[in-house]
């Protein structure tokens, strides 16, 4: 009887504290990530910091941000199993690193990639009011080229 009642009651209410638990405790991880995108112009989830990244994808992306001098927040979702785990429900993207610029989800690697290769990123940055530093080398360039040619 013991057993019986254990499984009809108890059980219950344990099931229904961790699910209450949960929910609260991802709705405070979704404000968390929409405070942290919303008030910066880009932010990358990644697997380590932009100095030390732990994958070569968010390496990739860290050096992406490099070549344009993109000024960003980071955060390390290996430090915090909440961010990693809240970061993927927030976008509906199951990898990892994930690119936002002026609070709108962009795509992780590959993205970054083809946007960086395609000239879009620059476009995207201009924007946000962030100058690329390819884009002020191509014009530097184009200026040293006009002015040889007088």
């Amino acid at each position: 009887m013991n057993s019986l009642l254990r499984r009809i009651v108890i059980q219950p209410i344990t099931t229904n504290i961790k699910l209450s638990t949960r929910l609260f405790s991802d709705t405070t991880i979704r404000d968390k990530i929409d405070k942290i995108v919303k008030n910066n112009k880009v932010v990358v989830f990644m697997k380590g910091v932009p100095d030390a990244p732990r994958c070569g994808f968010s390496n990739a992306v860290v050096q992406i941000m490099r070549m344009h001098a993109v000024p960003y927040e980071s955060h390390d979702v290996l430090s915090d199993e909440n961010i990693r785990q809240g970061i993927k429900e927030y976008t509906n993207w199951p990898t990892i690193p994930q690119v936002f610029i002026n609070g709108e989800f962009v795509g992780g690697c590959d993205i970054m990639l083809q946007m960086h290769q395609s000239g879009e990123l620059v476009d995207e940055l201009k924007k946000v009011g962030i100058k690329s530093a390819l884009l002020s080398a191509e014009e530097s360039k184009a200026n040293q080229e006009t002015n040889e040619a007088k």
